[in-house]
């Protein structure tokens, strides 16, 4: 969270939403006299009136109504940028904010990483310390091509930044078959790196779709598999190289069996799995992480968080505000109402 960010959610929690100070400080991993100040400051500086007078509020909305409607622990929900481009380094400083705040308020021994553009911008938004007990742990294998998608790279950056750990997973993202997939896995060294990730307090991960502009589909891919016969499967997109549907789920399709990775049903079952990713070429995929709660936390830009809640709700097709009709209907006509 920049500064400038900082005044306007603490008078949006305590205004808008009714929430003490003491609560407010320890959501936000800051003292109550801060809190106190920044109160203070906001209705000095015109800030707060009679409404929060920043483009931030419709953000905070955001947040509140993913938490609600979405089962979401948290969400930090920033305004779309006129140019899409920025939209990783703003999601970047927006994580590394969030990651320095976690861990100043939680008992943190493992984290868990991905690789992307977002993540690696994000690394240079963490508040640099010295945790030595704490181990970054790469989630994924890796690919050779680029800084953003080398998982060596990613890992031991974010651990060099804590003065921490680091764990590495060092495999390729996927294996040549499902049966070597296997013979790796089997090995004790991996076993070992499986048992790091799944102990992780928290784990930063981003979502990829099918476009060209997905790291992933541009590099990652084996040359026997194509975006199209993905696509064919049912896939919207990816999350630590597992392609899902629509609804969240792995498609059945051989690369799912290749992969080296946790498994979505792994994934689930991690306690704080943070998600930062944005720009509507991912609206479907986010969705379908969001409708298979899949994760606990959305860092997002505005635009593109609002277009994926309305999917992740939306049943058969049918946007939330249809399917809300549509229950009510049903249920004036219920048998249990003309009792």
């Amino acid at each position: 969270m920049t500064d400038d960010a900082l005044p306007v959610r603490v008078a949006w929690l305590y205004y808008m939403e009714g929430q003490t100070q003491d609560r407010i400080a320890a959501r936000l991993g800051l003292t109550r006299l801060r809190v106190n100040r920044l109160l203070g400051e906001a209705r000095e500086s015109g800030l707060v009136s009679i409404a929060i007078n920043s483009r931030l509020a419709s953000c905070l909305e955001m947040e509140a109504a993913l938490k609600r409607d979405c089962g979401l622990q948290d969400a930090v929900i920033v305004p779309t940028p006129d140019d899409p481009a920025l939209i990783p380094e703003l999601l970047g400083r927006a994580t590394g904010d969030y990651l320095s705040r976690h861990l100043e308020a939680n008992a943190v021994g493992g984290i868990g990483i991905g690789w992307g553009a977002t993540l690696r911008e994000t690394i240079r938004h963490v508040k640099p310390g010295r945790r030595p007990k704490l181990s970054v742990n790469s989630m994924m294998g890796g690919l050779t091509q680029g800084l953003e998608i080398n998982t060596f790279e990613t890992a031991s950056s974010l651990a060099a930044r804590l003065q921490a750990q680091c764990g590495y997973l060092a495999a390729p993202l996927y294996a040549g078959s499902a049966k070597s997939r296997d013979t790796i896995l089997a090995q004790d060294v991996y076993r070992d790196a499986f048992d790091r990730i799944a102990a992780c307090d928290i784990s930063l991960l981003s979502v990829g779709d099918l476009s060209p502009r997905s790291l992933l589909i541009r590099y990652g891919l084996p040359a026997d598999v194509s975006a199209k016969s993905l696509e064919a499967a049912g896939a919207v997109g990816d999350i630590i190289g597992q392609f899902l549907d629509a609804h969240g789920h792995p498609v059945d399709h051989p690369l799912n069996r290749r992969v080296i990775a946790p498994s979505v049903g792994e994934l689930a079952k991690m306690p704080n799995v943070v998600v930062a990713s944005g720009g509507a070429n991912k609206t479907a995929i986010i969705a379908a992480v969001l409708r298979a709660r899949l994760i606990s936390v959305l860092i997002c830009d505005e635009s593109t968080a609002k277009a994926a809640m309305r999917l992740a709700l939306a049943a058969d097709g049918m946007p939330a505000k249809g399917r809300a009709k549509r229950m009510r209907s049903a249920a004036r006509r219920a048998p249990w109402r003309q009792a």
